[in-house]
């Protein structure tokens, strides 16, 4: 299950209640957190669809801590371009 974040979800991460924080490049606040389990990569994948998104990318970063950071790329992303 996805929760979004709050002053609440942010103080449970603190505590170490849940195992994976998700962000979106180029912004500070978290987007919510989760357990990892394969049925939040799903919700993810649908959320993404329903945005809009047809390519959803998880980049996952493990923290000595033992709980992971994902960072989710989707096809919506502003391309980069060359002068």
């Amino acid at each position: 299950m996805i929760h979004p974040y709050s002053n609440e979800t942010q103080t449970r991460w603190d505590r170490g209640d849940f195992k994976v924080q998700l962000v979106q490049p180029n912004n500070t606040r978290p987007m919510g957190y989760c357990d990892g389990s394969d049925a939040d990569v799903s919700e993810l994948q649908a959320m993404a669809e329903a945005e809009g998104t047809d390519e959803m990318r998880i980049e996952r970063k493990r923290l000595k801590s033992g709980r992971e950071i994902w960072t989710l790329h989707g096809d919506g992303a502003p391309e980069e371009f060359e002068d």
